[in-house]
Parts: C-alpha cells; sequence; structure tokens
C-alpha cells in the first residue's frame, strides 16, 4: 500500500444533516461521514467531511486486517473497541466545550437571580454526565443515537429533573441556559484527532482486543501504517439542499437531482426510477442506464410529507421520530388523513385522538398520506418502472416503505424495490462520483455518465 493515496469528495448538504461520501482512486466507497446540518453550514460540512475522513481510515485498517490471514478475523473484534474508543474521546471533548459554553451562557445578566445555584447545578449536572458517559461507549451499549447533540440532550434533561428546585431554581431556567449552550457547541469543530488519539491509546485497545504475541505486532503495524496515509483530497463537489453555500467553487457544485440519481444508478444498476425523500423535499426522478437523468418532478414549495414534516407529527405525539414508523406498523385499520399539510397537521391529529382513534392507525394514515404525494411526483416524472430505488433518511422508516410498496402495487403492479442501507448517503456517493469523475478527466455530466 502506498503512503499516499488520491481521494474523492462528495457533500450532500441537507436541511437536517449533511453527509459525505469519499472514494479512493479506484473509484471505491472509502469512508462515509453524517452530522446535524447546523446554522453554520461551513462547521456541518467540515464536520461530515472529518467524519468521513475517520471512516476512511476504519477501511483501511479493514483492508490491512483482510490482506493478512492472520488478523482477517481480528477486525470483528478490534475495529468496534476503536471506534467506540475514538467516539467516547469526542463525546468528551464536546461536553468539556459544552461546559464552557453553559458557564458563559450562565454568566449573562438575566441569570443573575438564580447564581449561585445556576452555576452549581450545572457543574454538577456535566460532571454526572462526563461519569456516566463511558457507559455509551461500551461494546453492545446500544446508544439512541451517534449525534452529540441527541446524546447530551437526553443526559442534561433527565438530570434537570434531579437538581431544578421550582423555589430555588426552576426547571425552564436549566432549559434556556442549555438551549443557548448547546448551539454554540454544534457551530463549532471539536479539538480531537483520530490519528492521535489511537496511536496514543492503541496498547489498550490491543489488551482489550485479546491480541497477543505475533498478531500484536502486526495489528499495531497495520493501524499505524494506516493512520499514516496521507489522504490527498484531489476533488470536491457538493450538493444539496445548502449547496449554495458549500465552501466550493461554482464548478464543483451539482444539483440534487443529478447525485441522487447517478448514486442511486451506481448503487443499483438496473434501477430506472428514484424517489428520494429528505428532510425538506421529495424528488422523483426517472434515469437510464448510464444513470443520467431523464425526467423529474419534485416538491419545490412545500415540505408536507418530507422529514421535517414528519418531526413535527413526533413533536405532536411526544414521540421520537425513529419511532414513528414501529408504531404504524402496529397498526390494525386504516384512517384516512385528509391533510398532509404542517400547517393543519397538529390539529386534525388532536380532532382524531379525541374521536378515540389510536395512534398507531393515524399514524399508518399519515404514512400513507406522505406516499399518495410522492406516487403524484413519481406519475408525473414518468411513472415507476420494473426497478425502482427509494433513497433520502425516510426509506429508513418501515412504515413509509410499506405504504410505497402497497401503492405501487396498487398502480404499476409488482416492482422491485431497492433500498441500500447507505440510502442516506445517496446524494453525496453521486457527488463523489463527480468529484472522480472530474479528477480522471471527464468533461460535462453527459460525457461523465457515458
Amino acid at each position: 500500500m502506498n503512503d499516499r493515496l488520491d481521494c474523492y469528495v462528495g457533500i450532500d448538504l441537507g436541511s437536517t444533516t449533511t453527509k459525505a461520501v469519499i472514494l479512493d482512486d479506484a473509484g471505491e466507497v472509502l469512508g462515509r461521514g453524517i452530522t446535524n446540518s447546523r446554522a453554520n453550514y461551513d462547521v456541518a460540512c467540515a464536520v461530515a467531511q472529518a467524519e468521513a475522513f475517520v471512516d476512511a481510515r476504519y477501511g483501511l485498517v479493514r483492508r490491512a486486517f483482510a490482506a493478512n490471514a492472520g488478523l482477517a478475523d481480528s477486525t470483528v473484534a478490534l475495529l468496534p473497541l476503536i471506534a467506540d474508543s475514538f467516539a467516547e474521546a469526542k463525546h468528551l471533548t464536546a461536553l468539556a466545550v459544552l461546559r464552557e459554553e453553559l458557564d458563559r451562557a450562565a454568566a449573562n445578566s438575566f441569570y443573575a437571580t438564580w447564581q449561585p445555584a445556576l452555576g452549581d447545578a450545572l457543574g454538577e449536572i456535566v460532571d454526572t454526565m462526563a461519569a456516566e458517559a463511558p457507559k455509551l461507549f461500551e461494546p453492545g451499549a446500544g446508544r439512541a443515537s451517534d449525534f452529540f447533540r441527541d446524546l447530551a440532550s437526553a443526559a442534561y434533561m433527565e438530570l434537570c429533573e434531579e437538581v431544578a428546585d421550582p423555589g430555588r431554581l426552576p426547571h425552564d431556567v436549566l432549559i434556556g441556559v442549555f438551549d443557548k449552550a448547546i448551539i454554540q457547541v454544534e457551530n463549532q469543530e471539536l479539538d480531537v484527532s483520530f490519528e492521535r488519539h489511537i496511536d496514543r491509546g492503541l496498547d489498550p485497545l490491543l489488551d482489550r482486543g485479546g491480541l497477543q504475541g505475533g498478531p500484536r505486532d502486526r495489528a499495531a503495524a497495520a493501524i499505524r501504517h494506516a493512520i499514516g496515509i496521507t489522504l490527498d483530497e484531489r476533488e470536491h463537489v457538493g450538493t444539496g439542499y445548502g449547496r449554495a453555500r458549500l465552501p466550493f467553487p461554482k464548478e464543483s457544485i451539482r444539483s440534487e437531482i443529478l447525485c441522487h440519481g447517478l448514486g442511486a444508478h451506481a448503487t443499483f444498476p438496473a434501477t430506472r426510477t428514484v424517489l428520494d425523500i429528505g428532510g425538506q423535499d421529495t424528488k422523483a426522478i426517472q434515469v437510464d442506464g448510464n444513470g443520467i437523468v431523464g425526467s423529474f418532478q419534485m416538491n419545490d414549495r412545500c415540505a408536507a410529507g418530507c422529514g421535517r414534516y414528519l418531526g413535527y407529527i413526533a413533536d405532536e405525539m411526544n414521540l421520537g421520530v425513529h419511532e414513528l414508523g414501529p408504531m404504524a406498523m402496529k397498526s390494525t385499520r386504516h384512517v384516512k388523513i385528509n391533510s398532509t399539510c404542517t400547517v393543519f397537521a397538529g390539529a386534525e391529529l388532536r380532532d382524531r385522538l379525541n374521536l378515540g382513534q389510536q395512534r398507531e392507525d393515524i399514524l399508518a394514515g399519515l404514512h400513507r398520506a406522505i406516499m399518495l404525494r410522492a406516487m403524484s411526483l413519481l406519475a408525473r416524472s414518468g411513472g415507476v418502472h420494473d426497478e425502482f430505488t427509494f433513497t433520502g433518511g425516510v426509506a429508513r422508516n418501515p412504515a413509509a416503505v410499506r405504504a410505497l410498496v402497497e401503492l405501487v402495487e396498487e398502480n404499476y403492479g409488482k416492482r422491485i424495490l431497492n433500498i441500500s442501507e447507505e440510502s442516506i448517503y445517496t446524494g453525496a456517493l453521486g457527488a463523489a462520483i463527480f468529484a472522480y469523475r472530474a479528477g480522471h478527466g471527464a468533461k460535462g455530466d453527459q460525457e461523465a455518465a457515458a
């Protein structure tokens, strides 16, 4: 393996998450990264790209282990330990920044009435969060999320209940300070290096992985070589809802339509129809055998039926977005939802709950209503061909998939439905392929796709 490796980066800056995909010089996926989209799009882009390069290091270690027959089995145990160790280091670094921002927010004169109790409570909360953090990264811990904001929010809210005092330190004050602080934390790039962390902590990780003797020495050498390889960023291409804000030249920006079409084609070459439902929009795309877009339709005026809409529904029902699909799958009867308008959704939900209808039945009806909107876009784009691909974050929702399959079969008959485990990265993958082609002399989208 060379000590330098050319890389090609695709960034999909979506309205809710920002994704990055890195291809190596053979056009193979080397790493993927994802983060929350933030108020600062430059930071979101940098964080997603940094996550992808960390994942690329895991990929290089995996390749090195696979090439060594004596180490192949070690990947199963050792790579998760490395990943969890670095995730814990990032989490603790972010907690340290959170403490600083909490102190800064609490120092505002608005909170003078509640001092010094507020400062003492914040210190107690963050100390407890730091002490309990290692439990989140134990083998098999099953974290609810990999995003710091989600993990920190859940822990902070729980601890607030314990330290809040209505007469001395109201719960709302603690929440208000956190809301101000977490925004500042998210808009910073953390000073934590994967290479330095793993190099310094490699021996304990090898101990935990149970490696001894020759296999231990070979594993250590393979890991150190992998983290020492220089990854040269040759080309970048950006896409997504916020692509105009990406720090790339104009010629390195591609539309979401082109990138999702090409990304879906690269993943499933026989696909001819692509449906992407993201946080802010829905896209129905028709592609040919080379991944070239022939036609498309997109909801360009309203986010109803997209990820943001599902987030609003989750808030109305006091659920997590990830809980909506599984709950809807428990439905025993159809409930017809008259509107998927976000403005009126809350009122209709409350009316139906007051009528005694079950939450799971209401949610099943909502998912079907969302997919009816998507079916309209598919019909206007050219229909559903024999093999089609569902991409975007909503493709992870089992109730949305079930409703889509039912409606496609009702309208077009049986079709082959493709959903990749990495469906949320489809747009970033397409962007990375465009970057790869640009780096290898391809000219223009039509010529590059041919």
